[in-house]
């Protein structure tokens, strides 16, 4: 029999124990338990969050990998074609971890209206383009329908509609450059199907997403010439990895970008986070730790009697510290399924309600994401656990201390 947690239970269900001195000062260690649970649930689901979906908006809009011809120059427009017929098109089928292979084609082009004008860039796509990562910010309407002989279907972001006051179902007017010896600009004419809205205003505010073969014609180009290739992987975490293996596996006459490469002030700034929580973590379990000292050092000090009759009946020192080390247990792990239930209400409320919202100008998002893990859940508590219970062995070294003649006269 386990008389050290026999004798931890008959403690904690002890009318004496809720309503001893010590009391106030368990519930204090309790509450500071469950608030650095909740903190640190909210810093790792929020970090998580920020970072999942800036990720997923911008390989909506690029992809995870660019292919492009070396003479683009890292410009958002395509200036020159490369071959769709590629080895690793329509999948890199030496490389694992690729999900999609998709072209696109970019031209720059002016909206003009009545009363104003615009400048945009019109993203043709085609369609074997994956829709994954984009579909969830379509606020109105449909996707383009790809399978007409002449598409003139397109999505525009919300933050144009605005500001050019256009609406669903409208036909807008668009010029681009002429690339022959005619120095007069193309018109053409598109009609809004969709309307998204991501909140990323870098995009929102210039990218009209439409048919490649749209681009094809204006550029004069062939069937088979488009402006690049995206890559969408599984696994973002890996993107450096699979995105060097791209590299060296296509021609030489072409480059490959990945979006962190391409965007390295965003994913510095994202990538911030983790030291944030980290440091956040260490607070909170620091924090958490000093006031379980605290506690058990009480709880302790208030049965110094009752150490005493132990010792004078044969324990020893280390069953008599697993008594107290059983109960503080007990209250460490009280704190935890607090902090859990509250942190994770409040995560599910944000999660489906978006109560706290952003300015997506500075966030690029508006409203705060979390992103929920259950294997980040298991491992804070765990450590938290296993960490406070560290830090409560060497002061519960004072039960060695404490000399059975002298406790048991103890008042």
């Amino acid at each position: 029999m386990n008389y050290e947690l026999f004798i931890a239970k008959r403690i904690i269900a002890g009318k004496e124990y809720k309503n001893s001195i010590s009391s106030p000062i368990i519930k204090i260690a309790v509450t500071a338990i469950s608030l650095g649970m909740i903190i640190m649930l909210i810093a790792v689901a929020v970090a998580s969050g920020f970072q999942e979906k800036i990720r997923d908006k911008m390989a909506g809009f690029k992809g995870h990998i660019q292919i492009t011809n070396y003479d683009n120059n890292n410009s958002d427009v395509s200036t020159v074609s490369i071959d769709k017929n590629q080895g690793f098109y329509p999948e890199f089928v030496t490389i694992n971890g690729v999900r999609n292979v998709q072209i696109y084609a970019n031209k720059a082009g002016v909206i003009r209206t009545p009363t104003d004008f615009e400048g945009i860039v019109f993203k043709g796509v085609s369609s074997d383009y994956d829709w994954l990562y984009f579909e969830e910010y379509i606020t109105k309407g449909r996707l383009p329908n790809f399978n007409q002989q002449r598409n003139r279907e397109i999505l525009m972001s919300q933050t144009m509609m605005n500001r050019l006051h256009f609406s669903l179902g409208d036909t807008i007017f668009t010029l681009f450059q002429n690339t022959g010896k005619k120095k007069l600009p193309k018109g053409r004419k598109h009609v809004i199907v969709g309307v998204y809205d991501t909140g990323f205003l870098q995009f929102d505010g210039s990218v009209l997403i439409g048919d490649i073969r749209e681009v094809q014609r204006l550029n004069k180009w062939k069937e088979n010439e488009i402006g690049g290739f995206e890559v969408l992987i599984d696994n973002f975490d890996e993107i450096d990895v699979i995105g060097n293996q791209i590299y060296k596996s296509i021609p030489p006459t072409l480059n490959s970008t990945t979006i962190k490469e391409t965007y390295p002030a965003v994913f510095e700034w994202i990538d911030l986070f983790d030291n944030n929580v980290q440091f956040i973590i260490a607070i909170m379990i620091l924090i958490a730790g000093i006031n379980m000292i605290t506690a058990l050092l009480v709880l302790i000090l208030e049965r110094v009697q009752m150490i005493g009759i132990l010792k004078s009946l044969g324990s020893n020192n280390w069953g008599i510290r697993k008594i107290f080390l059983y109960n503080a247990s007990y209250l460490i792990l009280k704190g935890l399924f607090w902090g859990n239930l509250i942190g994770l209400v409040l995560l599910f409320i944000q999660h489906n309600f978006g109560v706290i919202t952003l300015n997506p100008a500075t966030y690029y998002v508006a409203k705060v994401p979390v992103h929920i893990s259950f294997t980040a859940i298991l491992l804070l508590n765990l450590g938290t656990l296993i960490l406070c219970f560290l830090m409560l062995i060497i002061p519960s070294v004072i039960i060695t201390k404490i000399l059975p003649s002298k406790s048991i006269r103890f008042s």
